[in-house]
């Protein structure tokens, strides 16, 4: 069963989000549900992630997913105008998630791209008990094959200067690149893309990093050949920075997968799920998420 309900963030700001029900609950040693945070992407609304979810309590979890703020059912009338941090989705919106669930079971996490550069902004990381990210990496076009590199530098110093002094925003939807995003996400995210080492380099991101040596959680971190934002090297010059915990590289080809292509998105649509989804839940079956036997995803 998927319910709407609404998080309220630290500083007020309200949430949209979903939780998803299982049939029959799996339980830890002390007879509390298992939860499941799905930590979704930049600019990619929580609908994306439904199957996934529907997966996940197929196998026993609750599942909550959020929209961050400007994105999907929590953003404002009109995004010109408002105001906000790149970093507010790591340390306010996905962190509502978070303690929504750790409130009503112990928590773990399976994050896309931008939940990975969440792990170290969250005010308690403890609160998970471990999280496995698909499609984290630095960001930086040198990371990428040479013409992704050409195409997102473009992106960030072209056609993003113009855009938003139109529109006021990143008109990303009107690409096909995804919701549009906030002054500040754009902003930021056009910053730290400018580093190898994404905000780590950033000699003016000191508040955002002094929070990774807190991550002690087991991690694993799940990368595709062919997604070009985000392949082994990137992932690399990122993860490098996790000073306190080591992450677990899980590296796929498409054909390894059975499918034709993976690419940034690819990881929660049902057709790489059918073999990817059980493996994110067997890594975190070991690293003590219950859950009923963990089993193939019937074909959609």
């Amino acid at each position: 069963m998927q319910q709407n309900i609404t998080l309220t963030a630290a500083d007020g700001y309200q949430l949209a989000a979903t939780v998803t029900t299982p049939e029959r609950p799996a339980l830890d040693s002390t007879g509390r549900p298992a939860w499941l945070v799905i930590g979704s992407a930049t600019a990619v609304p929580r609908g994306f992630y439904a199957k996934f979810a529907l997966y996940a309590a197929s196998q026993g979890l609750h599942v909550i997913a959020t929209d961050y703020r400007g994105i999907g059912g929590s953003k404002p009338a009109t995004l010109k105008g408002f105001e906000m941090q790149y970093a507010d989705w790591s340390r306010l919106d996905l962190a509502a998630a978070i303690d929504y669930a750790h409130a009503r079971g112990p928590v773990w996490l399976v994050g896309h791209s931008l939940a990975g550069h969440a792990l170290g902004q969250l005010p308690d990381p403890a609160k998970l008990q471990a999280a496995i990210v698909c499609a984290a990496g630095a960001g930086w076009h040198g990371h990428m094959p040479w013409f992704e590199g050409i195409k997102a530098w473009a992106v960030w110093n072209l056609l993003g200067p113009v855009t938003t002094r139109i529109w006021g925003f990143h008109p990303m939807s009107k690409f096909g690149m995804g919701e549009d995003l906030p002054m500040g996400v754009y902003r930021d995210w056009k910053r730290w893309c400018q580093f190898p080492g994404y905000f780590f380099d950033d000699p003016t991101a000191a508040l955002i990093t002094q929070g990774f040596d807190r991550v002690s959680f087991s991690l694993a971190t799940v990368n595709a050949l062919d997604d070009w934002w985000a392949l082994p090297r990137s992932r690399d010059a990122f993860f490098k920075h996790f000073n306190n915990t080591q992450f677990e590289p899980m590296d796929f080809s498409p054909a390894q997968l059975g499918v034709p292509a993976v690419g940034h998105m690819g990881y929660f649509r049902a057709n790489v799920g059918k073999a990817l989804w059980p493996k994110l839940l067997t890594w975190l079956a070991g690293h003590g998420l219950p859950t009923l036997p963990i089993q193939t995803v019937p074909p959609h």
